[in-house]
């Protein structure tokens, strides 16, 4: 099985990434932006790969260092 778990943490961001590319579709996407979360798990759906994601951001000053980094730690 093809698992990794991955954490990322900056001044604007903390991220957590669950992921097995083995999986079957199962999702679970928490980034403080509705859309932006639907995306991740739509893209997990379709992929057939498993993910979880939690992201906590700076959202009073900016919801791009959220994507920026939940992109990065993918």
């Amino acid at each position: 099985m093809r698992k990794t778990k991955i954490s990322r943490e900056t001044k604007e961001t903390n991220i957590s990434v669950e992921l097995d590319i083995d999986g079957k579709g199962k999702a679970k996407a928490d980034t403080g932006i509705g859309f932006f979360s639907h995306m991740i798990e739509t893209f997990a759906k379709t992929g057939l790969f498993d993910i979880k994601l939690d992201a906590k951001g700076d959202m009073k000053v900016d919801q791009h260092h959220t994507v920026e980094d939940v992109g990065i730690a993918l």
